[in-house]
């Protein structure tokens, strides 16, 4: 069996169609951008979190990889997209001749990352668990006319700051906006995110760590 990089993944054209038209669908829908930009910076995240907290390079890479295919599943339907995630980059990384025991890691990650059914089942799984709900950016948002807008995108959009910082000394993971509340309240992002942000602290509780949300310098939870 082959030790699979992260380089591979990313030059790999069966996966980054499957991004492409997954998130040309998701814009069909009216979704916030879940293209290249969104999964590079899952994948960066992930990864970062894991070497910070003193895991080992190989899997901080499948991190990587995790992190980039987490949404192709979008591609078939977005419900239960996580699930059909998994099963497609089984496929796709046992074609490449990927070592079982990573496979079972990445699909493990893909397949327990959306809220409704996610749970941080392994390392892998946690760190790209807070790395795809702690992605909240203007950039993301697709539309531009007001009245083309719903409350994810002026959630969205509110955002004019968004950082993701580890103290390893404290244990505490956290994500600071700031937040343009002319354009989206507080209690706006907790109706959208509040599902997402419980989940964020069960995946910092598995390593061990406490989830902090603070918004324009106030430390919510």
């Amino acid at each position: 069996m082959a030790r699979i990089t992260y380089e591979q993944i990313k030059q790999s054209e069966e996966i980054n169609t499957y991004i492409k038209r997954a998130d040309i669908a998701l814009k069909a829908m009216g979704y916030t951008e879940h293209s290249f930009a969104h999964v590079t910076k899952v994948a960066s995240t992930a990864s970062r979190l894991l070497l910070d907290l003193g895991y080992d390079e190989h899997t901080a890479e499948l991190a990587q990889i995790a992190g980039y295919m987490h949404d192709i599943g979008n591609v078939i339907n977005r419900i239960d997209h996580a699930q059909s995630g998994a099963v497609m980059a089984f496929r796709i990384l046992d074609k490449m001749g990927m070592d079982a025991e990573d496979i079972a890691k990445v699909v493990n990650a893909i397949g327990n990352h959306d809220e409704s059914t996610a749970f941080p089942v392994n390392e892998v799984a946690a760190a790209i668990i807070i790395a795809d709900k702690t992605d909240v950016r203007r950039s993301r948002v697709r539309h531009q006319k007001e009245d083309e807008l719903d409350i994810h995108d002026h959630v969205n959009h509110a955002v004019t700051e968004s950082k993701t910082t580890l103290d390893k000394e404290k244990k505490i993971f956290r994500l600071a906006l700031t937040i343009d509340l002319a354009e989206s309240s507080v209690l706006d992002y907790f109706q959208i995110f509040l599902t997402r942000m419980v989940l964020c602290r069960k995946a910092a509780a598995y390593f061990g760590l406490e989830f902090q949300l603070v918004i324009n310098g106030s430390t919510l939870c």
